[in-house]
């Protein structure tokens, strides 16, 4: 039974961006406004688990502000009517052109709230088959409720978060949540491959760092250890000079070295992982590569043995896609939300090549 009370356009944009914070997969897909667009249609319509109405692109793009301001039950229901008629006129001006239906699908629904766990797809309905076939589930529909604000809001959201998402996306969000959002004025406790432990300044650039060295390093280089770190303010916070010459590297804090510098003994031969940290801006880009290359073959260590990473909080917030066109070929990505992955920039050409 569709209730009178609904949230607008605009007030559902503002929950989607509580409930998939910084840090959620498809947060791009689920939080714009197309989304928000798609979700209060099918709040308008009552596509709803559990009440056999059923959304499909067309509700989204042939709704209108003048639709969307009558939400009485009766406006409502009229309006289903109306899209199910071919020929049936909604008044006012669409919101969307009818060649955005693809969008709407893929993008919004299939790409984003179906793959994220929010929205259903009605069971039997053939690919090919321009039915309508979803549905918001009963408990993330409850999210937009209009009488519920406040802390209560913020349990709600917690709870569904809890139930919805899994273990890697809850993860993924208290990484993201704690680098972006640290205030505290606690130090950031770093501990290195030996054990060893040292205390940066609290913010973002730090907490990138403490992922990089405890995180990164473990994961993607056999025997780690740290040879060279810097922060914002203090540019040497820990150096290991006698590690670097046992490498045959000499290192000059004021030779504009990067944010941390690892090694790998493992193998044969070391291998040297220059690191760049990226809370804003500074990512290892071709020009800052070049740089780096020819300090390194100032100090005689092999540039075959040498490996460039941008580390950053989160693919999906502002640093990385504010210099993803600046990184440099031959360099890798590296972020802390996603901490098993690692973004090649090849400049290999002809095969796929585990290495750049």
């Amino acid at each position: 039974m569709i209730d009178d009370a609904l949230l607008t356009r605009e007030q559902v944009r503002e929950r989607l961006l509580q409930v998939f914070p910084q840090g959620a997969a498809f947060r791009a897909n689920v939080t714009n406004p197309v989304a928000a667009s798609t979700v209060f249609t099918a709040l308008y319509i009552d596509a709803i688990e559990g009440s056999d109405e059923w959304l499909g692109p067309k509700h989204v793009y042939r709704m209108t502000e003048e639709q969307a301001a009558q939400t009485d039950g009766v406006s409502r229901a009229a309006y289903v009517a109306t899209i199910r008629n071919p020929k049936g006129v909604v008044p006012g001006a669409r919101w969307y052109a009818d060649n955005t239906r693809e969008g709407i699908r893929d993008d919004t629904l299939r790409e984003g709230l179906v793959a994220i766990g929010a929205v259903i797809e009605r069971a039997g309905v053939p690919t090919t088959s321009s039915k309508p076939r979803y549905a918001l589930t009963a408990d993330f529909a409850d999210l937009f409720n209009p009488a519920l604000e406040g802390e209560g809001l913020a349990q709600a959201i917690a709870a569904w978060q809890a139930q919805a998402l899994n273990a890697g996306a809850l993860a993924r969000l208290a990484i993201v949540r704690r680098g972006a959002g640290r205030v505290s004025a606690d130090q950031v406790l770093v501990t290195f491959p030996n054990g060893e432990t040292r205390r940066m300044k609290p913010g973002p650039s730090s907490e990138i760092t403490k992922a990089v060295v405890e995180v990164f390093a473990p994961t993607f280089l056999t025997d780690p250890a740290v040879v060279f770190l810097s922060e914002s303010g203090n540019k040497v916070v820990a150096r290991d000079d006698e590690l670097a010459r046992s490498i045959g590297l000499t290192i000059q804090a004021d030779k504009n070295l990067p944010d941390t510098i690892l090694v790998d003994l493992g193998p044969a031969h070391p291998l040297l992982v220059f690191v760049e940290v990226v809370a804003t801006d500074g990512p290892v880009s071709q020009r800052r590569k070049e740089a780096l290359e020819v300090l390194v073959a100032a100090t005689g260590f092999p540039a075959e043995h040498v490996a460039f990473v941008t580390a950053f909080l989160d693919r999906s917030a502002g640093p990385f896609k504010k210099t993803v066109d600046s990184l440099a070929w031959g360099s890798y990505a590296w972020f802390a939300a996603e901490p098993e992955r690692l973004v090649v920039f090849s400049e290999v050409h002809g095969s796929l090549r585990g290495r750049p």
